[in-house]
């Protein structure tokens, strides 16, 4: 048999074994289903401006308070 021919089946044997591990995997009827997709986080809130007053309180520029980078 031809090089070639030999390669095509073990590729097929390595393709079938991956997907009979992949299909051992999925969740079967017996199992419970999975909880729905959890919801992403979202504020309502305006974003502050770096020259906005700061949201603190403290009544000095948001860049010069809370806004600050170490």
């Amino acid at each position: 048999m031809a090089k070639g021919a030999d390669d095509r089946g073990d590729r097929y044997h390595r393709k079938r074994e991956e997907k009979q591990r992949y299909t051992k995997q999925l969740p079967t009827d017996d199992e419970p289903e999975l909880p729905p997709p959890v919801e992403p986080i979202t504020s309502d809130k305006e974003k502050v401006g770096r020259n906005d007053p700061c949201p603190c309180g403290s009544g000095k520029k948001y860049k010069k308070c809370c806004g600050k980078g170490t």
